[in-house]
């Protein structure tokens, strides 16, 4: 059993974000959004959002008839409170999202997370707590949880849905109208223990989640079963750790990239903190045992940057996994909008790629698959196994914003790319791979995801058929007014 006490005694926490006795007083920067938001209609996707949202898309084209169910996405929604403005596109309090799809029809309902966070600096009027990106010492932290934002993903799992950010417990949310239950706490003696925002499902309908906080060199691995009782737990040792966003599972294994950051002394927030050297140090990848949950072993690959990853499978003595690579430190670029600069998107100096490691040899390489993206995905029936489509958004080359504007699927033995590109005017969130009923193939089904038409200030649910996605969406649902931008998101078929 891991102990709550070793794991939070060795870390910087982010309790402590970025405590320095000094509070936010940023009006400047709310300012210089606010004028810049005039003349670029693109940076309305970094506006501030207050309220709850409720509304019937219109429906363009045909919702096709095998498609039913609710589509959850989660992401930032408020960025100012009190006439300040936080520093980086991480920090907002989350806004959980669920689109309704049944019988033709598009519903919408939208509602801040009613996290500790939220409730508290709403009554103040004014932020409290320091965040990923923003450093404010304005009240007492007593635990990771005080500073939960829970606004990275949004998890239907065994009947509830879940309400995910990086370094807290999940936040559980009522399924139909997305009200607040409250703080999960999976086991007793895992109370406020870190949930992460990418858990990896199991094909016996439980899950793989693991936690870290900067700082503790160890993550925390769970196994949950298909009712979501923790059944496996470790901690495992890892040097330098400080930000794992994502990971993958295959049949035998679970698989960490680790970037070459390390950590400064508190005094900023845990962003300005991160002091990348990939100078020094390689990005690793850990592996790890599923049957005994320990460390098999440590790759090194050339020093990069990552966010996200696609799946892995096992292959003899290797273990394959697709990942997103981004050259150079990219925990900076979400900062730039929030003070009113749209600059290239620095994805162009990334790649999603297919990285093999050798656990014969120990030797690790890679394979590139497609250019500029991010928000890798496969289809859920594959999860663990061997895939051969991978979901990537992308930019298009022609493109002068620079932003996301394209929905590809890639064959990753063929390299081949079906992919749509939404044009000027739009800036594409993640999108997802929906099965049909008992589908053959990867591509039996749909693409579903969303999208921010800018020049309308309009929020757009799209829908592609898998088999063909370069034709375009079969289906846009388009609502009457913007809702936040999300991160991530999961559909749940009805």
């Amino acid at each position: 059993m891991p102990s709550r006490r070793h794991f939070f005694g060795r870390c910087a926490g982010l309790a402590a974000l970025g405590a320095s006795g000094q509070a936010l007083a940023d009006s400047a920067r709310y300012r210089s959004f606010h004028a810049a938001l005039e003349r670029d209609a693109r940076l309305g996707v970094y506006a501030d959002f207050a309220g709850e949202l409720t509304g019937e898309a219109t429906v363009l084209g045909r919702l096709p008839r095998d498609l039913s169910g609710v589509f959850y996405r989660n992401g930032p929604g408020r960025f100012e409170l009190g006439g300040e403005r936080y520093h980086h596109g991480f920090d907002g309090d989350g806004f959980a999202q669920r689109w309704a799809i049944a019988d033709g029809k598009v519903a919408h309902r939208g509602r801040f997370v009613a996290t500790h966070k939220f409730e508290q600096e709403s009554r103040a009027g004014r932020f409290l707590y320091s965040a990923f990106g923003t450093s404010i010492d304005r009240a007492p932290v007593r635990s990771n949880d005080v500073v939960n934002v829970a606004n990275t993903n949004l998890l239907p799992f065994n009947g509830a849905v879940y309400a995910l950010w990086e370094g807290g417990s999940a936040t559980e949310l009522d399924p139909e109208t997305l009200a607040t239950r409250g703080i999960k706490t999976w086991r007793p003696d895992l109370k406020a223990m870190p949930f992460s925002a990418h858990p990896k499902a199991d094909p016996d309908g439980g899950l793989w989640n693991f936690g870290n906080l900067p700082g503790a060199d160890q993550l925390i691995v769970y196994r949950l079963d298909a009712r979501g009782a923790v059944t496996r737990t470790a901690l495992l040792p890892v040097p330098h750790l400080n930000m794992v966003h994502d990971f993958v599972v295959s049949a035998r294994h679970l698989v960490f990239l680790v970037p070459p950051y390390a950590l400064d002394q508190p005094g900023k927030s845990l962003a300005e903190r991160l002091r990348w050297q990939g100078g020094e140090r390689p990005l690793r990848a850990v592996v790890v045992d599923k049957a005994t949950l320990t460390v098999r072993q440590v790759f090194e690959l050339p020093a990069r940057s990552v966010f996200h990853l696609g799946n892995a499978w096992d292959d003899g003595a290797c273990i394959r996994l697709d990942a997103v690579l981004h050259q150079g430190d990219i925990v900076p670029e979400p900062a730039l909008p929030m003070r009113g600069e749209m600059r290239p998107y620095q994805a162009q100096r990334s790649s999603a790629v297919q990285i093999t490691l050798d656990l014969a040899s120990g030797q690790a390489r890679e394979a590139r698959l497609f250019g500029v993206s991010e928000f890798p995905r496969v289809a859920p029936q594959v999860v663990a196994r061997r895939h051969r489509k991978l979901l990537v958004l992308g930019v298009s080359p022609a493109s002068a914003a620079q932003v996301l504007d394209s929905v590809n699927l890639v064959d990753t033995d063929s390299g081949q790319v079906d992919g749509y590109r939404f044009g000027p005017g739009w800036q594409v969130e993640e999108h997802v791979l929906v099965p049909r009923a008992g589908a053959g193939t990867e591509t039996d089904g749909y693409v579903v995801g969303v999208a921010q038409d800018t020049r309308r200030s309009q929020t757009v649910l799209t829908v592609f058929d898998a088999r063909n996605v370069k034709d375009g969406p079969v289906a846009l649902a388009r609502l009457g007014y913007r809702a936040p931008v999300c991160f991530h998101g999961n559909f749940l078929a009805t």
